[in-house]
């Protein structure tokens, strides 16, 4: 069934393209605009599927017909599609684990994503009683590109770091997994607010450097 569309405005003096819809009883948009056509362009567009396009509008438009409430809007993915992220990243992985037991013979649904080749994959997992660094090992790796360490929840908590599991995939958005009755993973949270994920990388960094092998 089609939805209905509501004109918002349009920077066109002649009422035409660049235009902004909304959707009633949604949060939903549809912007309006000339095609981007350029298989130049369209080579640089993050993971553009065959269903996807890409319209130019001006930033008047945003600027002026966009949402002004200053509302954060949660974005929640299930853990299927979680898993996946790890076999689609460009780069690197980092994960924080807080919790003292996850399902799947006691390691967290990430395990199950293998990293593409190439990229890499660091964690670090909190543990009631401190493990001594080992200088001949610079990590446990399940597989090549893979960096396992642990930090003391004592120490955790002299470092303010969350208390809650968290991954940053290519340094540019977090992910916040939610945990069952049955410590599997029910749905994760995604943030991809500059900002936020710059709060992150600050703990990321902390935790890594007191991290042991």
């Amino acid at each position: 069934m089609a939805r209905r569309l509501s004109k918002v405005g349009s920077n066109s003096g002649n009422g035409n393209c660049p235009t902004l819809y909304e959707v009633p009883g949604t949060d939903d948009y549809v912007v309006q605009g000339d095609t981007v056509t350029d298989p130049a362009e369209l080579t640089q567009l993050h993971h553009l599927t065959e269903r996807e396009g890409a319209v130019v509008v001006p930033r008047e438009l945003l600027a002026n017909f966009g949402p002004k409430e200053p509302v954060r809007v949660p974005q929640w993915i299930s853990p299927e599609e979680f898993d996946g992220m790890f076999t689609t990243l460009e780069h690197s992985v980092w994960g924080l684990e807080t919790r003292r037991r996850y399902a799947s013979d006691g390691r967290p649904r990430a395990s199950a994503g293998r990293p593409a080749p190439g990229t890499r994959l660091e964690r670090v997992r909190l543990v009631d009683t401190a493990v001594a660094p080992d200088p001949a090992r610079s990590g446990s790796r399940a597989w090549t590109g893979e960096d396992n360490r642990t930090l003391s929840r004592e120490r955790a908590a002299e470092l303010a770091l969350p208390e809650t599991d968290f991954w940053i995939f290519d340094s540019r958005v977090v992910a916040l997994p939610s945990f069952g009755a049955d410590d599997g993973t029910t749905r994760v949270e995604l943030i991809t607010n500059p900002v936020d994920v710059l709060r992150y990388a600050q703990a990321r960094e902390a935790a890594w450097h007191h991290a042991v092998p």
